[in-house]
């Protein structure tokens, strides 16, 4: 069986200032829009309406591998699900 937990590896968990994780954002933004989305626009839409903040230089590879990782780790239970090349849609 599977052995993480939720707060493992900071799925699901909110940052220290309140903001929503990168995930949490993520996955926010794709249920709003609708529709599948790749994660430079996801990115764009997170900062926009402010649901979270980076500094570093390319967010929308972290936020690619950090979506990918979860599809990987949680299989049929992943929030994300890839639907073509560099897009996903919520699960």
């Amino acid at each position: 069986g599977a052995h993480w937990s939720y707060g493992e590896q900071g799925f699901g968990t909110t940052e220290s200032d309140g903001k929503l994780s990168v995930l949490d954002a993520a996955l926010k933004v794709l249920t709003d829009t609708g529709e599948p989305m790749n994660c430079k626009s996801m990115v764009e839409s997170m900062l926009e309406q402010k649901l979270w903040k980076t500094s570093g230089k390319t967010p929308h590879a972290m936020l690619y591998s950090a979506i990918i990782r979860e599809i990987q780790n949680k299989g049929d239970e992943s929030r994300f699900r890839k639907t073509d090349r560099g897009l996903f849609v919520p699960a």
